[in-house]
């Protein structure tokens, strides 16, 4: 798809009114792409016919100039995010063909803008991990190396926009899980403020941290895509009613940002030894071009893990019991009575990590152990949050390298799961305090496996994240 890495370039392409490229004829080229690359198993189930029929239908909008602002762009969604009367299952058994009876917010946005949504992306089972090898139909593999994970959850929403399957993908970010994919992938992963866009039909991981974010090619597309799935939602009373700025404006003005950096990040023992050189060079690229980049300490690296983790377990554990095998979903064959549909339903339709955390997040907030664990975690994050404000009070930005190394072989971190909660060391910070994060391509390591850099940004500061990021990668690629 070569020539075609972001909207601009489609609906110029569009415009000019050959009759050799038309939105019929481009998702014929992204179909074609996704069954030449099936062996990525990046989608769960491609739209073909719907996709096929609305192309046609959004070309006549486009040929009387009555499109939206989305048209031309095509999408997939992560397979946790409704859409009405198409399958969701979180890529898990228990929700195994379930069809949705209602759309979310995100997906009404982009429709209402003429976007076509040509299918559901494979990924971690309800969102569950750093790999996407949880999924119940089997891991993605990334395409600089098919060897090695896509990352996770959003592993098949990252590797469909770096394959060239799609021109854009909406993923959802707990933990890291757009912004990670996205590095181990080289494309563009956007976290947005926690309560910046509506939570309304997205299969629930932790509520108090789930956010959807767009992973694109291109800085632009992340920020016009943010702009149409923004705003106040009467649906969602977690949403911010703020207005949602106009982040595709573009900022020209020359300024000398502030950016800290952490040093426990840059000494961490688990950082590869590339990923450190590559995070070295985006310092001293920043510095060449008259930027402010000071280290600064952050006691708390070695907390925001065991926080997050104890924090989202408990709410997956919440979130997780209405699967029960008697309302909707997978009901055991073996069930004989209500106890027995409870016991089995869940122990076979839930997969090894889904039931590692809801065991985990159980005990957490069970008796005797609340206050020693739970409640310390809620601690501790508001400690995590604070800092970061206090940062971020004298600085623009943070910036860390997005992951630790870059991606892994398939099956290499799955047998200790400790090892893999790790992986999300840099990322859960922005998640814990609740804002906004973009991991940007940042070149690649010697065996050209795509590595990333990651910025923090201010509560609702996604304007100057996104302006400063289109600065970086300009940058980069001087």
């Amino acid at each position: 798809m070569e020539g075609i890495s972001s909207l601009s370039k489609v609906q110029s392409a569009l415009a000019k009114h050959d009759k050799e490229f038309t939105l019929p004829f481009l998702v014929e080229q992204y179909l074609n792409r996704i069954h030449e690359k099936q062996e990525l198993n990046a989608f769960v189930e491609v739209f073909t016919d719907e996709v096929r029929s609305e192309a046609l239908r959004i070309q006549q909008k486009l040929d009387a100039g009555q499109a939206g602002r989305l048209a031309g762009m095509v999408i997939a969604i992560k397979d946790n995010i409704c859409y009405k009367d198409h399958k969701v299952s979180a890529c898990s058994r228990i929700l195994e063909n379930y069809v949705s009876p209602f759309s979310s917010t995100v997906v009404e946005r982009l429709l209402a803008e003429d976007a076509l949504i040509i299918g559901r992306l494979n990924c971690d089972e309800f969102a569950m991990g750093a790999s996407n090898e949880s999924s119940y139909y089997g891991p993605v593999r990334n395409n600089a190396d098919k060897s090695r994970v896509s990352g996770g959850s959003s592993g098949g929403a990252a590797v469909a926009v770096q394959a060239g399957l799609c021109l854009a993908a909406l993923g959802t970010d707990t933990g890291g899980s757009v912004r990670q994919p996205a590095a181990f992938c080289g494309v563009v992963g956007l976290k947005p403020s926690y309560g910046r866009v509506s939570r309304h039909g997205i299969i629930s991981y932790a509520s108090s941290f789930d956010q959807v974010g767009p992973i694109t090619n291109c800085v632009e597309d992340a920020a016009i895509l943010l702009e149409i799935i923004a705003g106040a939602d009467n649906y969602d009373s977690t949403v911010s009613q703020r207005t949602v700025p106009a982040y595709t404006l573009d900022n020209k003005e020359v300024k000398r940002e502030k950016i800290a950096y952490l040093s426990e990040a840059l000494n961490s023992k688990g950082l590869d030894p590339q990923v450190k050189l590559a995070f070295e060079n985006s310092i001293n690229t920043l510095k060449a071009a008259g930027h402010l980049v000071e280290p600064v300490s952050f006691e708390f690296l070695e907390y925001v893990v065991p926080a997050y983790y104890i924090l989202t377990m408990a709410e997956a554990s919440s979130n997780l019991a209405r699967y029960d095998g008697v309302h909707y979903g997978y009901r055991s064959k073996r069930a004989f009575d209500l106890e027995s549909t409870y016991k089995t339903s869940r122990s076979e339709g839930f997969g090894a990590e889904v039931k590692r955390r809801i065991v985990l997040g159980t005990f957490v907030l069970s008796a005797g152990y609340y206050d020693a664990y739970y409640s310390k975690a809620q601690k501790v994050r508001r400690l995590i949050r604070d800092k970061t404000n206090q940062i971020l009070e004298d600085y623009d930005f943070i910036m860390l390298p997005t992951a630790p190394t870059p991606a892994f072989c398939i099956g290499e971190e799955s047998d200790d799961p400790v090892v893999n909660y790790l992986a999300d060391i840099f990322t859960v910070q922005a998640s814990l305090a609740g804002i906004p994060a973009i991991s940007l391509p940042a070149g690649n390591n010697s065996a050209g496996l795509p590595l990333g850099m990651q910025f923090l940004g201010k509560r609702f500061g996604e304007a100057d994240l996104l302006a400063f990021s289109k600065k970086f990668q300009n940058l980069l690629n001087s």
